[in-house]
């Protein structure tokens, strides 16, 4: 609108003027040479007009005349560059489809076409990485790291190639430099935080996410993830050794993040060591109410040390009203209960779990035929349900499976990767390898006269199956023996498969043995 405007004021300015020189035409006289020249002042302003407008044209054509190989040169490096852009994208591509003999081609024609491009070096890196030729990538993110524009590149390049090699201590260098020079990269500061978590400097890892939540790097709800995960952390690091400063650091991780397990768990043992018993128990229950998980039930049943088991029973059963309808808090309370001795409990909580059971429920049915009945055909029929039932969650991080917490993730050192969930294609966990334990001590403590009660009598056996062991009983030359009670149940333990066990498919064959064993199967 603007241009409309002043190109209007311009043919305006340039009528005016025309009619102003047609009102005053005047005349100009010119002698030169013999020649006399008159003529009005109007054709005397064309003719002057049209000869700048063919002097203009005529320096025009001598410049360009001269500029020509200057053109020319122009013309033939762009094309150059455009050849060169057009090698460094077959060759990405190329990479990226597995192709290694156009890669290779396409990074040499980059290289001669533009050999001074930073996407011609990353090229380059990312061949010699396809190709597995480490030490030329190095010496390639080497290059790329002494100049400014490919500095943070080449850095990170040679980190990768550190941690590939298995040199943690360089690669967390490269991070170290990259870290202080843009605190905003993700990376960087993940690879500088799991280094220092790894040397268990925590103050250090601490240190790095101030510095990264100060430059906007993160949220401030990652940020207050991270910092309760990393006090955690380092409370669970010094709990035994400064359990005054453990502490400190565990309530402020339950202030940031009032539902992590971990922080909420050692923040309830430490308080509950120090006699603070209420404060530990609203802490605790809590983080329960949110995720039942039994590292909290565990926590809340021996808050105060030396209490009995129908203290800690009332305790659980407390917890237990917290979240009633939640699995955790039915085997949270079983076990309480058959630590008490009171079985009509344990069974009553245990019972509607009973339609689809998971692992761990039927090891506890199976701890509590043998404590309440003793019958140790029932308790091998529990176990034996065990091996094909559905598993229990644990903590797993990237398909690693920890019987604990951990701030970083075993495989890739990533930051918070634990997560408590059902393991997939693991054959036991080690909170069920813990149950199983359980099953065996309480079946170890029958009483031999109870193992040679199930055992049927020799004068009731008849001669064609003499010799022969009834599937649901304990075999009989273990009832006659003279061992004591635990070498007793292990070889009631050992005996073969009950008959309506289905056994294991064929895809899972290497899992239930494996379950086997873990039970005394």
């Amino acid at each position: 609108m603007i241009r409309l405007v002043l190109l209007l004021l311009v043919l305006a300015a340039i009528a005016f003027g025309a009619s102003w020189i047609a009102d005053r035409p005047g005349e100009i006289s010119m002698v030169w040479q013999g020649w006399r020249i008159e003529t009005s002042v109007p054709v005397a302003l064309v003719i002057i007009a049209l000869a700048a407008g063919v002097l203009l044209l005529v320096w025009r054509l001598l410049m360009l005349l001269i500029d020509i190989p200057g053109y020319m040169s122009h013309l033939t490096r762009r094309r150059k560059r455009e050849k060169g852009w057009a090698a460094v994208t077959r060759g990405l591509l190329a990479i990226g489809t597995g192709d290694g003999a156009a890669a290779r081609k396409a990074r040499a024609e980059a290289v001669r076409l533009l050999p001074d491009e930073p996407l011609t070096h990353l090229l380059t890196a990312q061949e010699a990485q396809f190709e597995g030729e480490h030490e030329l990538a190095v010496l390639t993110f080497q290059a790329m790291a002494e100049k400014p524009e490919t500095r943070l590149l080449g850095l990170r390049g040679l980190h990768m190639e550190a941690r590939k090699a298995g040199n943690l201590e360089a690669a967390a260098a490269f991070a170290e430099q990259v870290a202080e020079t843009a605190p905003t990269l993700l990376w960087a500061s993940d690879a500088v935080i799991e280094a220092r978590c790894i040397a268990h400097d925590y103050a250090g890892a601490l240190a790095i996410l101030e510095r990264q939540m100060a430059k906007k790097g993160i949220d401030k709800t990652q940020y207050r993830r991270r910092r309760a995960v990393l006090l955690t952390a380092e409370a669970l690091a010094l709990e035994h050794e400064k359990p005054d400063v453990a502490q400190e650091r565990a309530l402020e991780a339950v202030r940031l993040a009032p539902t992590l397990v971990p922080a909420a768990a050692v923040a309830g043992r430490l308080l509950g060591a120090a006699g603070q018993l209420r404060k530990a128990a609203k802490i605790v229950e809590a983080a329960f109410i949110a995720n039942p998980h039994p590292e909290l039930a565990e926590v809340e049943a021996h808050l105060r040390p030396g209490d009995s088991a129908q203290q800690r029973l009332q305790r659980v059963r407390d917890l237990f009203m917290r979240a009633p309808h939640h699995r955790e808090s039915a085997i949270a309370l079983a076990h309480a209960a058959l630590d008490a001795h009171d079985f009509i409990q344990a069974r009553a909580v245990l019972e509607p779990l009973l339609a689809a059971p998971t692992q761990r429920i039927c090891l506890l049915m199976a701890e509590l035929e043998a404590a309440e009945n003793g019958d140790i055909g029932k308790a091998r029929e529990w176990t034996t349900r065990a091996v094909n039932a559905p598993q229990d969650p644990a903590w797993i991080a990237d398909g690693v499976v920890s019987d604990r917490w951990a701030p970083l993730s075993p495989v890739t050192g990533k930051l918070d990767a634990f997560v408590w969930a059902v393991p997939p294609g693991v054959s036991a966990t080690p909170i069920l390898e813990q149950d199983a334990e359980r099953v065996k001590a309480a079946i170890a403590a029958v009483p031999l006269a109870a193992v040679e009660v199930a055992a049927p009598p020799a004068s009731e056996t008849t001669k064609a199956d003499a010799g022969a062991t009834p599937p649901h009983s304990p075999e009989v030359p273990v009832a006659k023996t003279e061992k004591p009670a635990s070498a007793a149940a292990e070889a009631i333990i050992a005996t073969p498969p009950l008959p309506d066990d289905p056994g294991p498919e064929p895809d899972d064959a290497q899992g239930v043995e494996d379950k086997r064993r873990i039970f005394g199967l």
